[in-house]
């Protein structure tokens, strides 16, 4: 099959490009415009609590609102506010309301008591944002930089200092460092992959060929496809996806622009002419890269059955991008390889038709030869080893202020309301009180439910009282069957701690609930606690059906049910250890509370899915050699010492290209750019190298079963060469 796509593309090399230049261009333009969620409550399906109680919010109480922006007032001399200022700020935030912001509905003044600090240092006003901007990050950074703006042009003759927080000013500060991020990790990934290429090959048009696939290519293409499945399928975007989307396209598609050019200039050095080394490299490796393509596909696709929207986002999406890329990589690339002179592609090296000794690479297959049990036991030791740290991890949902440098003004405001108010005290929690009879509710009994909601690492209840005050602020709705009670929490909503609390404060609400009644708690803290309650579901279920599809085609691609087994094996200790490691690094050693929640998730994402590459590559490898006649060591030492070099250049590449996630500045992207990097170091140079080979040796022609069974030959299971009359080669002599 891929020797035929190997012919096509050569001989339609020219149709080839024009068809893929023509589609990018087309699907591109073409594509719809999709805009990302940022409110963590939009990826939670409706059967969680904090999701129902949003709803019982905006039926019993339509105009109500959660302030959307935060006004923190403190005196330029750090002094204690006094009356005057408090008339101050009445005054700017009337005329901040005067100003008749696009998207602003109302800017309140600090409310007395609740609006000061204890020492009176600090003041707490807040803004509504209209709905129709809240979903769209861009129109609500748009509304916080105009308020932002504005606010401190009025404070500037008052004394005060006006600063914004909340969530509409962390969307305006995020865009600002994304859009820095995303500039930030995609030249270096740029320079990374040309550079190393470069070097590998000693050339230049080498290191650019994997760019102009997959950045320039692949990437438009995949973003195109992926907005219209987005449309299609009502599926939701999120904000992370183009950061990470780009070094997947890159990533991947630099390991099979390799694994093509590594055979490649294989097959030239064998004698044979450009056009017919280009189909001959296709037709070994195709199945290779489709096999690895496959694994990561379904691994990415398997999120849609995620309780989350932010990963039923990202897995479709980038199983698009790796299609779309694996797909590149076996038409386009052979294309530009066959219309482009070999000499040109490796200019201006001299020695590139000479066969290498590739010392390091036959003395480490000669050690798995000689050795294969001290070898499948030393590295299986140390993922062991790191996966034993795994059992220290702690999930933290801190988002906003893991992906956010701490200078930005927002985390200003979170930290010093953090200190200066309750740590809840800009999100807090809600009871939502219902009547289930249709009956209204006594509010005689809202001080003693109210006395009940005190469980541990609750600062304050605040009681529905009947009020004449605007519907903005009412607790009691208009038929009287909804109350609604504000709890603020002890520590920071994001925390741990606050999780906890939320999860002992349900308990107690629905228990304590006066008969004929249903509680339900919601806010923020109750948002993060049913973002855990489905990440536990996703992982009792997304992960082993991911596990036996991958099973599924390792065993269609090698024809055997046993070698799938152990590669499954490692990849889950790949995986132990990559957690084990970062929770070692940043909670052991770095003194961090926790890993950020979604840290599994990723690791499964990119480690699993994308390190399982050079397990593929690598077991290919060694069957390919075992069905050429040798014996089972002889192919581990051959397969290293030809797909050796393969694995290492596309795994530190790929490392690299994450390690720039590091740059970014922020504690999620230190912490996502090491485990990735580290994972994939683990998948290409303990796993692939020495784990897989050193079992395979072990286990023998048994790794086969069935599919070997009479291929033990030398040069079964392999098509004719194009442009040979000769019978097929044992392709490890080369």
């Amino acid at each position: 099959m891929f020797h035929r796509l190997g012919q096509f593309a050569v001989r339609r090399a020219w149709w080839v490009i024009a068809a893929w230049l023509v589609a990018m261009v087309a699907i591109f333009i073409s594509s719809p415009k999709v805009t990302s969620q940022t409110d963590e409550a939009s990826f939670l399906p409706k059967h969680y609590e904090s999701i129902q109680a949003a709803e019982v919010q905006a039926k019993a109480f339509p105009a109500a609102f959660t302030p959307d922006a935060l006004i923190l007032f403190e005196r330029n001399d750090g002094a204690a506010l006094t009356d005057a200022d408090t008339k101050a700020m009445g005054k700017l935030t009337q005329d901040l309301a005067g100003k008749k912001i696009d998207g602003v509905e109302a800017v309140n003044p600090p409310a007395e008591k609740v609006g000061y600090s204890e020492d009176r240092k600090y003041a707490m006003g807040t803004i509504a944002i209209a709905k129709g901007k809240q979903q769209d990050p861009k129109a609500i950074a748009a509304v916080a930089k105009a308020v932002r703006n504005d606010g401190k042009d009025l404070a500037g003759p008052t004394g005060l200092k006006f600063q914004l927080g909340g969530s509409a000013a962390q969307a305006l500060d995020q865009q600002e460092s994304s859009s820095d991020t995303e500039g930030l990790i995609t030249m270096a990934t740029l320079v990374l992959v040309i550079v190393i290429v470069g070097i590998i090959f000693r050339s230049v048009l080498a290191g650019l060929l994997p760019i102009l696939v997959s950045l320039i290519i692949a990437l438009p293409t995949s973003m195109g496809l992926i907005n219209y499945a987005t449309k299609a399928f009502d599926l939701k975007s999120t904000d992370i996806l183009t950061p990470i989307l780009i070094v997947v396209v890159l990533g991947v598609g630099t390991d099979y622009f390799l694994f093509l050019a590594f055979r490649y200039r294989e097959r030239l050095r064998a004698g044979e002419d450009r056009k017919a080394a280009v189909v001959n490299a296709v037709g070994r490796v195709g199945e290779a890269i489709a096999s690895a393509a496959g694994a990561v596909t379904i691994a990415f696709a398997a999120l849609i059955l995620s309780s989350l929207g932010m990963f039923q986002a990202l897995g479709p999406a980038l199983a698009i991008a790796v299609v779309v890329t694996a797909l590149a990589s076996v038409t386009l690339a052979p294309a530009l390889l066959a219309v482009i002179p070999a000499r040109a592609v490796f200019w201006p090296g001299k020695k590139w038709m000479r066969e290498p000794s590739d010392a390091r690479f036959t003395a480490l297959g000669r050690a798995v030869e000689k050795r294969p049990a001290l070898t499948a036991l030393a590295s299986g030791g140390v993922l062991v080893a790191l996966t034993l740290g795994a059992l220290g991890y702690n999930g933290l949902f801190d988002m906003t202020s893991g992906s956010m440098p701490k200078e930005k003004e927002s985390m200003v405001v979170q930290d010093k309301m953090s200190t200066a108010f309750s740590k809840g005290a800009a999100s807090p929690s809600q009871v939502f009180l219902s009547s289930t009879d249709g009956r209204k509710l006594d509010p005689a009994s809202f001080q003693a439910y109210a006395d009940k909601l005190h469980v541990a690492g609750v600062a304050q209840v605040f009681p529905p009282t009947p009020t004449t005050a605007t519907s903005q602020n009412k607790t009691i709705s208009d038929d009287g069957t909804t109350a609604q009670f504000t709890v603020m929490l002890k520590d920071e909503p994001a925390s741990n701690e606050a999780i906890a609390t939320v999860t002992e404060l349900r308990a107690v609400a629905h228990a304590q609930a006066p008969a004929g009644t249903e509680a339900k708690v919601g806010g923020l803290s109750s948002v993060f606690k049913d973002i855990n309650l489905a990440m536990t579901h996703d992982y009792k279920l997304v992960f082993p059906i991911a596990g036996l599809l991958i099973l599924l085609i390792l065993a269609l691609q090698l024809r055997s049910v046993v070698a799938p087994w152990y590669l499954m094996v490692s990849v889950g200790l790949g995986f132990g250890a990559t957690l084990g490691a970062a929770t070692l690094l940043f909670q052991k050693i770095g003194h961090e509370t926790g890993l950020m929640f979604m840290m599994p998730i990723l690791i499964y994402l990119f480690v699993v899915a994308i390190g399982t590459d050079y397990n593929i590559l690598i077991i290919a490898r060694l069957r390919e050699e075992a069905r050429a006649g040798r014996s089972p060591r002889e192919a581990a030492r051959e397969a290293l010492r030809h797909a050796g070099p393969t694995v290492a250049a596309a795994g530190f590449i790929l490392a690299a290209s994450f390690g720039t996630f590091m740059l970014a500045g922020n504690t999620f992207m230190m912490e996502f750019g090491f485990a990735m990097a580290f994972g994939i170091v683990l998948a290409a140079f303990v796993m692939a190298m020495f784990f897989t080979p050193a079992l395979t040796a072990l286990i023998g022609n048994k790794a086969w079963w069935p599919g070997h069974g009479g291929d033990a030959r030398p040069g079964a299971g392999h098509a004719p060469l194009v442009g040979s009359t000769m019978p097929p080669e044992p392709v490890g002599r080369h």
